[in-house]
C-alpha cells in the first residue's frame, strides 16, 4: 500500500479518535461511591430507594453490579450531573443496559436527559427534560421503547411502535440523534428503527394543507358504478316475507267464541327474494376520486435544529414500577457512535451469555428441588397409605378372633345347661 494512502488512513483514524468524547460513563464498578455521585430527590418523601447489586443471576459478580428497583408499587427519582455540554453540529448517543429480573408486569425502565438548570434534589415527573428513552411495560398491552424529545415547550411522542424486550435478561438499550434530524434506535446493538426526526414525530405542522378555497365541482361525478336503469324488476319479485303455516291445523279443543278466531302461526316465505335492485353496471360519466387540491402550509417553517440541545447535563431515573427489582446499569453519552457500540460489547457483550447460563442453571436446580419434593411427597403420602392399610388389615384380624370367643362362651353356657337338666 503507498505510503500516501497509509499516512491518510492513519490521520483519519486520529481524526475520529480525536473527534470522541464521552460526556458520562457510569459502570458502579467502586462499590457505595457512587451514592456521592447520584442525588435522590427530596420533591416527596416516599421516593423508593435504589440498592447496588447484580441481582440473582448476572455474568460477572462484579462487572454486572448496577442501580436496582427495591421498593414495590413506588416511585423512583434519582440523577446524576455531568459537565453541561450542547450537541450542536454532532451526534449525541444515549446507551445503558436493563433488566427486568422480576418479570415485570407494570413500570418503566427508561432514562431522562435533563438541562443543567434542572433542581435535582426538587426533580420530578413534571421537571422539563430534554430526551426521555427506554423500555416501558405495562401489561400485555404496552411493552414499547419511549423517544420522546422535548421541542418548544411540548414533549413529543414518536409515531411509531418500538417493542421494547420483555424477559428476564439484561439488554443493552440505544439511542443515537444525529445533526442531519435522522435516528436510530438500537437493542442489543441491532438497529431495530431509524428514521427522520420531522417525519417520526410531530414537531413541526404539516408542509402541505388542503387548499380552503378548492371545492368539488357540483358536476364531478365520483360513484363507480351505478344502477341499470334499463334493469326492471320482475313481476312475480313481490312475496310478503312471512306467510301462515300451511301445515299449521286448529286444535280440536280449540274454542272460538271463548279463545277467539284462530290464526295459524306464520312461517318464513321460502318464496321471498327481498328487497328488489337493480343490478350496477360501470358508470360512464365516472371521473374518479376527488383528490383535494393541497397548497403549501403558510404556518410551516422548516427547523434543521430540531435535534440539537443548547444544555444537556443531568441523567435521571424518574419512573414508577409497581413491581421492584430492575436493574440499571452501564450508563453512557457520548457523540460517538462506533464508540458506543465497542463499550456495549465490552461490557453487556461479554457478560450477556454467562448470565444467561448462570439463570438457566438455576433454573434447573430449581426443576430437580421441585421434582424432589414432588417425589418426597408422593412417598410420604404413599407410607401413610400403606400404614393405613396396615391398621386396617390389623383391625379385621381382631374383630374375626372376637366371635370364637363369643361361640366359646355360649358352647360353655350350653354344657352348663345341659347338665342342670340332668341334676
Amino acid at each position: 500500500m503507498p505510503a500516501l494512502s497509509l499516512l491518510l488512513m492513519a490521520m483519519s483514524a486520529a481524526s475520529v479518535l480525536a473527534g470522541s468524547t464521552v460526556y458520562f460513563r457510569e459502570q458502579f464498578e467502586d462499590a457505595d461511591a457512587w451514592k456521592s455521585r447520584w442525588v435522590e430527590s427530596k420533591h416527596k418523601s416516599d421516593y423508593g430507594k435504589f440498592v447496588l447489586t447484580a441481582g440473582k443471576f448476572y455474568g460477572d459478580a462484579e462487572k454486572d453490579k448496577g442501580l436496582q428497583t427495591s421498593q414495590d408499587a413506588r416511585f423512583y427519582a434519582l440523577s446524576a450531573r455531568f459537565d453541561d455540554f450542547s450537541n450542536k453540529d454532532q451526534p449525541l448517543v444515549i446507551q445503558f443496559t436493563v433488566k427486568h429480573e422480576q418479570s415485570i408486569d407494570c413500570g418503566g425502565g427508561y432514562i431522562k436527559l435533563f438541562p443543567s438548570a434542572v433542581n435535582q434534589e426538587d426533580m420530578h415527573g413534571d421537571s422539563v427534560y430534554n430526551i426521555m428513552f427506554g423500555p416501558d411495560i405495562c401489561g400485555p398491552g404496552t411493552k414499547k421503547v419511549h423517544v420522546i424529545f422535548h421541542y418548544k415547550g411540548k414533549n413529543h411522542l414518536i409515531n411509531k411502535d418500538i417493542r421494547c424486550k420483555d424477559d428476564e435478561y439484561s439488554h443493552l438499550y440505544t439511542l443515537i440523534v444525529y445533526p442531519d434530524n435522522t435516528y436510530e434506535v438500537k437493542i442489543d446493538n441491532k438497529k431495530v428503527e431509524s428514521g427522520n426526526l420531522e417525519g417520526d414525530w410531530d414537531f413541526l405542522p404539516p408542509k402541505k394543507i388542503k387548499d380552503p378555497e378548492a371545492k368539488k365541482p357540483e358536476d364531478w361525478d365520483d360513484r363507480e358504478k351505478i344502477p341499470d336503469p334499463d334493469d326492471k324488476k320482475p313481476e312475480d319479485w313481490d312475496k310478503p316475507e312471512n306467510i301462515p303455516d300451511p301445515d299449521a291445523k286448529k286444535p280440536d279443543d280449540w274454542d272460538d267464541e271463548m279463545d277467539g278466531e284462530w290464526e295459524p302461526p306464520m312461517v318464513t316465505n321460502p318464496d321471498y327474494k327481498g328487497e328488489w335492485k337493480p343490478r350496477e353496471i360501470d358508470n360512464p360519466a365516472y371521473k374518479g376520486k376527488w383528490i383535494h387540491p393541497e397548497i403549501d402550509n403558510p404556518e410551516y417553517t422548516a427547523d434543521p435544529d430540531i435535534y440539537k440541545y443548547d444544555s444537556i447535563g443531568v441523567i435521571g431515573l424518574d419512573l414508577w414500577q409497581v413491581k421492584s427489582g430492575t436493574i440499571f446499569d452501564n450508563f453512557l453519552i457520548t457523540n460517538d457512535p462506533n464508540l458506543a457500540e465497542e463499550v456495549g460489547n465490552d461490557t453487556w457483550g461479554k457478560t450477556k451469555d454467562a448470565e444467561r447460563k448462570m439463570k438457566e442453571s438455576q433454573e434447573e436446580e430449581e426443576r430437580k428441588k421441585r421434582e424432589e419434593e414432588d417425589k418426597k411427597r408422593r412417598d410420604e403420602a404413599k407410607d401413610e397409605e400403606d400404614e393405613e392399610e396396615q391398621d386396617e388389615g390389623e383391625e379385621e384380624e381382631e374383630e374375626g378372633e372376637e366371635p370364637e370367643e363369643e361361640d366359646e362362651e355360649e358352647e360353655e353356657e350350653g354344657t352348663d345347661s345341659k347338665l342342670k337338666d340332668e341334676l
